[in-house]
C-alpha cells in the first residue's frame, strides 16, 4: 500500500463512459481514491454535502441542473471540497462564468490521459489547475476589466494581504496557506474575500492570474 494519505475525489458528470475513463485513470494513482460518481447536478450536490470529497470533478454540459448551477450551489454549500471543472467546452463565456463562480480549476477533456492525472493530482492537492491554453484567456479578460488596479498599492492590500495573494497565486488550497503562514483556514478565508474586494476580482483563480501579471 502507498504511504501517502489519498486525496479523496467524486466526479459529476452525465457520460457513463467518460465516467468510467475517469475511474479507471483515477485508479491508476495511489494517493487519490474516487469515493463517489453522480450522472446529475442534482444528485452529485447531494453526495458532495454527504461525502465532503477533497476535490469535486465537474463538467458544465449537463442535462437538468447543468455544471455552472451545480458549481454556485456546491459553493453556497460552503464546503472545504475543490471544484474543478473538466469539459469540452473552451469557450471564453463558460470558462469566465466558471472562474468568476468560484471554480478552483478548468481542465480540457481532450488533453493527453497522463497530463489529465497529473493535474487531477495537483488540483487534489489543494493547488490551482487551468489548461494552458485557456490562462492567457483569462489574463485577457482581466485586462479589460477598466475597474482593476493596477498595483498592490493601488488596491490598499495589507503586507498580510500581499503575502497571502502571492501564495493563491502560487495555486495554494487556504489549507494550505494557513500552514504555511500560521493562521486559521478561516482568517485566510477572511484575507482572500478582503483581497477580491480590493481587487475588484470574482474568484481566486482570476487573483492568481492578476498576481502572475502584477509581480510584487
Amino acid at each position: 500500500m502507498s504511504e501517502e494519505v489519498s486525496q479523496t475525489i467524486i466526479t459529476i458528470d452525465d457520460h457513463p463512459l467518460f465516467r468510467k475513463g475517469l475511474a479507471d485513470l483515477i485508479e491508476m494513482d495511489a494517493s487519490l481514491a474516487l469515493i463517489g460518481e453522480a450522472a446529475s447536478g442534482e444528485e452529485g450536490l447531494a453526495l458532495a454535502i454527504e461525502l465532503e470529497p477533497d476535490l469535486v470533478l465537474l463538467d458544465i454540459n449537463m442535462k437538468g441542473m447543468n455544471g455552472l448551477e451545480t458549481l454556485r450551489a456546491l459553493k453556497a454549500a460552503d464546503l472545504d471540497s475543490r471544484v474543478m471543472m473538466l469539459t469540452v467546452s473552451d469557450s471564453e463565456e463558460d470558462v469566465l462564468a466558471a472562474i468568476r463562480a468560484g471554480a478552483d480549476g478548468y481542465l480540457l477533456k481532450d488533453m493527453e490521459p497522463e497530463d489529465t492525472l497529473e493535474s487531477i493530482r495537483t488540483a487534489a492537492g489543494g493547488k490551482l489547475v487551468v489548461s494552458d491554453r485557456l490562462t492567457e484567456l483569462l489574463a485577457a479578460a482581466l485586462r479589460s476589466e477598466a475597474k482593476t488596479p493596477y498595483s498592490s498599492e493601488e488596491a490598499a492590500l495589507t503586507i498580510r494581504e500581499c503575502e497571502i495573494l502571492l501564495l493563491i497565486a502560487e495555486g495554494l488550497s487556504n489549507k494550505l496557506i494557513a500552514r504555511r503562514v500560521d493562521i486559521s483556514p478561516a482568517t485566510v478565508k477572511v484575507h482572500v474575500k478582503n483581497i477580491l474586494r480590493k481587487l475588484n476580482l470574482n474568484s481566486r483563480v482570476e487573483a492568481a492570474v492578476w498576481a502572475l501579471k502584477h509581480p510584487q
